[in-house]
């Protein structure tokens, strides 16, 4: 069974019955495109649990000649980091569906359009995952605009045209680095674009590091990495929520997923000659974002920030060249975009009570709403990496990874574990504590279909901070195989452990 062509293909089938759909029934588009979603998530599922741990790296693997002229294929398969990357996309979706269930009635496009580009864009992000052929990729990694362009454009607020443009402008600006960079490798390479042909490539180096650079350009983009993450706030405050969590949670993982997949994979030599570059613009991003979000007023470009900051992170755990480093970042990618995710769901909520996104323009919620308020705590915690919940163990594993190897840029990343106890407890305090505000005294708690949609996000946040093995194992063999093609090992420790005598007998 071609497990993965089936999994994209159901989204596009559940967009074409969308499409058919009559306009004037929204609520039967609403219910097709959860149904759809849901069906994804019981697929991934299965391809999750029939993953082998210990068995190839690509996995329900698929190659078809498309274009034989060309050396271009319909190439599929995963390895650990594409699975946990899949199984985060297939719980998101249908949570942001339920999530904006009304919020799709209020934008400025129907209910099925809407809708359809939601769905739409689920095949889009999981062929991305999933292509082995590096032509693939770049057709899909382009075509994801498309969908995401006109959700952020849907919001109807006065800045929304500007913030899809923006988004679109750099991506595509990103894009095109990316097109140069994938020609270049095909006319120096082996005339193909199948990723087991590329790597272990033997490129001159001075061509390895301007396609290294073309490729890391694009991914810098779409991560975003500072100093190229400034549609990042402008998109997420002027989008639709739900549109805002898919971005965020999703979409922006295809960067840092592109960093350790192709930039390291493709191009070893290169992506050890920038890594001292990099890791300076990864702690940038760490302190920038995290300074930046203390300083919002706006509940909305506070997440954005937040996110650029964990994205820096992130992107230090990819380039610390260790195992403890790449697995926390992949696991970061997948806590990320769950805790993230149900902080932006929660602030969905309040803003469709308020009708406003200020911070100043709440206050005293945990008197009128605690069950709200008890979830956007835990929520809050996650996001500062409480130990217990999900982002601890991700955070810590990128700190001590990068630590081994590089102390001073592990150091000042650090400090951002302060900043975020900062802005996420200051944001809480302001919304949440204090005394009833005009206004938020008629703010009602969480309703069924709001628990229902915030249930799967807390459950995940609470587990995978207590038992985060088996992502881990999921993710392990992908990461060693990476750290193979970089000639990669962990660096021994500094003390060894004392030898312990043997017990049994007298002296």
């Amino acid at each position: 069974m071609p497990w993965l062509t089936v999994l994209g293909v159901i989204p596009l089938v559940g967009t074409a019955v969308i499409a058919a759909l009559p306009r004037e029934r929204p609520v039967w588009a609403k219910w097709t495109a959860l149904a759809t979603t849901v069906v994804v998530l019981a697929l991934t599922c299965v391809i999750a649990a029939r993953f082998d741990v210990h068995g190839p790296r690509f996995q329900f693997t698929e190659d078809v000649s498309w274009i034989p002229a060309f050396g271009i294929h319909y190439a599929l398969g995963v390895d650990g980091v594409a699975v946990v990357l899949l199984l985060l996309t297939a719980v998101l979706w249908p949570v942001v569906i339920l999530a904006s269930w009304h919020e799709c009635e209020q934008t400025r496009r129907s209910v099925k359009t809407y809708l359809g580009l939601f769905v739409s864009m689920e095949t889009v992000l999981i062929g991305t995952f999933v292509s082995t052929d590096l032509f693939l990729f770049y057709a899909l990694f382009e075509t994801m605009l498309i969908p995401m362009y006109f959700i952020i454009g849907s919001s109807g607020t006065p800045r929304a045209s500007y913030a899809a443009m923006k988004f679109l402008l750099y991506s595509l600006a990103g894009g095109l680095l990316m097109l140069a960079a994938v020609i270049a490798l095909y006319v120096v390479g082996p005339k193909s674009f199948l990723y087991s042909d590329l790597q272990n490539l033997h490129l001159p180096t001075a061509d390895a590091r301007w396609l290294f650079l073309g490729f890391f350009a694009a991914f810098a983009v779409k991560a975003p990495l500072w100093p190229l993450h400034t549609w990042l706030p402008d998109a997420v405050a002027e989008g639709p929520v739900g549109g805002s969590v898919l971005l965020v949670g999703v979409l922006d993982k295809v960067g840092t997923f592109g960093f350790l997949r192709y930039c390291l994979g493709l191009f070893p030599e290169a992506a050890h000659w920038f890594t001292p570059v990099v890791l300076v613009l990864a702690v940038i991003a760490v302190l920038y974002g995290a300074l930046q979000a203390i300083g919002q007023r706006d509940l909305l470009r506070l997440m954005a920030y937040v996110s650029v900051s964990h994205f820096g992170l992130i992107t230090l755990g990819v380039f610390a060249f260790t195992s403890q480093g790449q697995a926390g970042a992949t696991l970061y990618m997948v806590n990320h975009g769950f805790s993230t995710g149900a902080l932006l769901l929660i602030i969905g909520f309040l803003i469709a009570r308020r009708g406003t996104r200020g911070i100043h323009d709440f206050g005293g919620v945990q008197q009128v709403a605690p069950i709200l308020a008890g979830v956007f705590l835990l929520a809050s915690l996650s996001g500062l990496a409480l130990p217990g919940l999900n982002t601890f163990v991700s955070e810590f594993l990128v700190l001590v990874g990068t630590f081994t190897r590089y102390e001073v840029a592990a150091g000042f990343a650090t400090a951002g574990i302060i900043l975020a106890s900062i802005y996420m407890l200051v944001m809480y305090q302001r919304t949440m504590t204090g005394p009833v505000r005009p206004h938020v005294e008629h703010v009602r708690d969480l309703s069924l279909r709001e628990r229902v949609v915030i249930a799967p996000m807390v459950a995940v946040i609470v587990a995978l901070g207590f038992y985060p093995g088996p992502i881990l194992d999921i993710i392990k063999p992908g990461v060693a195989a990476t750290l193979q093609q970089t000639h990669d090992t962990d660096p021994q420790p500094a003390v060894q452990p004392a030898a312990v005598a043997p017990s049994g007998g007298s002296s």
